[in-house]
């Protein structure tokens, strides 16, 4: 059966799946905030620890599509500042997950996705006051730490790349092209340190072809959606999706 030798062992979890790799898609599109909603149904699914390493795999292939539908935007010598202290970022979130367990590691992420959707809502409520941020390369290194450690825990370092994009004050197009290019860097350094965790593995990259299609039909859903539906108002239907679902997480 399709199925079989994947993680997929009932529709229950099918459906999860299926759903956040269209989040997947379509935050790639363009609709942020179904981006977090996506790593909180993985969890849901196949649990905390198996759904970092199995959704790895589908950004990658998303941030790929991403980056050739932005690449004539911003370059990728923007992002070289960010590069060592993502790395050292990645690196401390994989000495984490060495240290927890599984039942320790989905409290953990939801705490990781409260913290920055408040971080979320700090910065639309103050967004002025990081227009000069990104001269200091003290900013830099703490984002940096901090987008390395979150996407190895949780896949969840968009509101965290975002103060810094926002604090270059990128035109769009710039924007979509820097922000590209930094995950699809930052996803790829990722895959031996999950796969040292055991978190990517034969079923679970079985399990990602199953999902692609997902993540293909999200792209043009979000790509739909925006046309029908204001950003802003999408944006706050999935941060209240998203806190419901940690909150879950954690309780």
């Amino acid at each position: 059966m399709i199925f079989d030798h994947t993680l997929i062992h009932d529709s229950h979890a099918l459906l999860l799946a299926l759903l956040a790799a269209l989040c997947i898609g379509m935050s790639k599109a363009g609709l942020a905030g179904a981006a977090t909603l996506n790593v909180v149904l993985m969890a849901e699914a196949f649990g905390a620890m198996p759904s970092v390493g199995l959704v790895l795999p589908l950004l990658i292939f998303a941030d790929l599509m991403g980056y050739a539908i932005n690449h004539k935007g911003g370059s990728w010598r923007l992002i070289v500042p960010l590069i060592p202290p993502a790395a050292l970022g990645v690196v401390v979130g994989w000495g984490l997950l060495h240290r927890i367990d599984s039942a320790v590691a989905r409290p953990v992420i939801g705490w990781t996705i409260i913290l920055l959707l408040a971080f979320k809502l700090l910065l639309d409520l103050k967004r002025e006051a990081f227009a000069d941020l990104h001269r200091h390369r003290l900013f830099t290194w703490g984002i940096g730490v901090a987008a390395g450690t979150t996407t190895m825990l949780a896949n969840a370092a968009g509101p965290v790349m975002t103060v810094y994009l926002l604090a270059h004050r990128f035109e769009k197009k710039e924007y979509l092209g820097v922000f590209s290019r930094f995950f699809l860097f930052i996803n790829l350094l990722k895959i031996p340190f999950s796969a040292d965790l055991g978190i990517i593995n034969e079923a679970s990259l079985r399990t990602n072809l199953v999902l692609m299609p997902g993540v293909v039909a999200g792209i043009f859903l979000g790509w739909a959606l925006l046309r029908r539906m204001s950003q802003p108002v999408f944006e706050r239907v999935m941060f209240v999706l998203t806190l419901v679902a940690a909150v879950r997480m954690v309780w």
